[in-house]
């Protein structure tokens, strides 16, 4: 038997090649970044979406520094950036309606959350049921949800509706149910149940034995948290800024949420405002109720709770919104 007594024998030029790999200095590894850029390139990328930013948030911090301005100030010099006298005569104006704005505040949080969970779990299902291929009429229903984005009743019979079959008026329920059920939402959760959930899991649930409402509870919902983190933040903005409803359905106190307290305290100084003209008392009045920082007060504090818990969501938003322009 002839034996390769070279095989198990590295060869000089093997060592060499082990030396060179010793002695050659590690190349640094280039820095990652999202669009792939590097150098002055990247700092210029950084610059303008550093600019960019500062352009959406200016606005909001401008109504900030409004609110705190002297109403007087305002009345002479107009708005500016840095006024001459600050002032928190609009946020102690609306202080003395906080027995009316934390009732309107408790009724927004209450009505916020309860829809946020009604609309999310009422979507969901909806979109999951015409996502499966197997359901037989998942065709006309998706027909039917892109309907409503098309063509709507009208005010009128919606508002018979709401009023005379479903007995929602001067009830919290008129406040959430309108809002419930979302054409847009819906196909944007069809299409992230189709992108993200892989059909072999379902199909092996199935023949394991589990229901279709066990296969949703157990294994879609789990998957698909980035998109209905992204229909829950929709659902959230849509009821805390809601006023609309309030307007056509209720007319006990107690219920009015927030937007629409505002609306009414706003309203009341327009009236103010229209009504100066017929004596000094009431100018007097008028002069004392800071209009234009009161306004801009009741942007700040209907916007500030959103403002602060948007973060929160934000990686579950972009990942829902993006999820859908991916394919298998």
């Amino acid at each position: 038997m002839i034996t390769n007594q070279n095989s198990s024998q590295p060869t000089p030029l093997n060592k060499g090649n082990a030396q060179n790999q010793v002695n050659q200095p590690h190349k640094r590894k280039k820095k990652y970044t999202p669009h792939g850029l590097s150098g002055f390139p990247n700092l210029i990328m950084n610059i303008l979406f550093a600019a960019f930013s500062m352009m959406c948030i200016f606005p909001f911090l401008y109504v900030i520094v409004i609110s705190l301005t002297d109403e007087k100030t305002l009345a002479r010099n107009g708005y500016q950036l840095l006024p001459e006298i600050w002032s928190f005569e609009a946020y102690r104006y609306l202080w003395q309606m906080k027995d009316q704005l934390l009732q309107s505040y408790t009724i927004t949080i209450i009505v916020t959350v309860l829809g946020t969970l009604v609309s999310v779990m009422m979507i969901s299902l909806y979109a999951y049921a015409i996502s499966r291929k197997q359901f037989k009429y998942r065709g006309f229903f998706t027909f039917i949800a892109f309907f409503t984005m098309l063509f709507s009743g009208g005010l009128v019979p919606f508002y018979i509706v709401a009023t005379q079959f479903l007995h929602l008026r001067n009830s919290i329920w008129a406040l959430i149910l309108p809002l419930a059920m979302n054409a847009f939402y819906i196909l944007i959760m069809r299409t992230f149940f189709q992108r993200s959930v892989p059909e072999s899991i379902l199909e092996s649930a199935r023949i394991d034995g589990a229901s279709e409402l066990r296969i949703f509870v157990k294994i879609v919902v789990p998957l698909s948290l980035p998109g209905l983190a992204t229909i829950a933040l929709f659902s959230t903005l849509g009821y805390w800024n809601d006023w609309f409803n309030a307007l056509l359905f209720i007319d006990e106190p107690h219920l009015v949420p927030l937007q629409s307290m505002l609306m009414k305290i706003e309203n009341n100084i327009e009236f103010l405002r229209q009504n100066s003209l017929a004596g000094g008392i009431q100018n007097d009045l008028l002069s004392a109720v800071p209009q234009d920082a009161a306004k801009m007060a009741m942007v700040v504090i209907s916007t500030l709770p959103i403002a602060i818990a948007y973060p929160f969501f934000q990686k579950y938003f972009v990942n829902g919104l993006t999820i859908g322009g991916v394919k298998e």
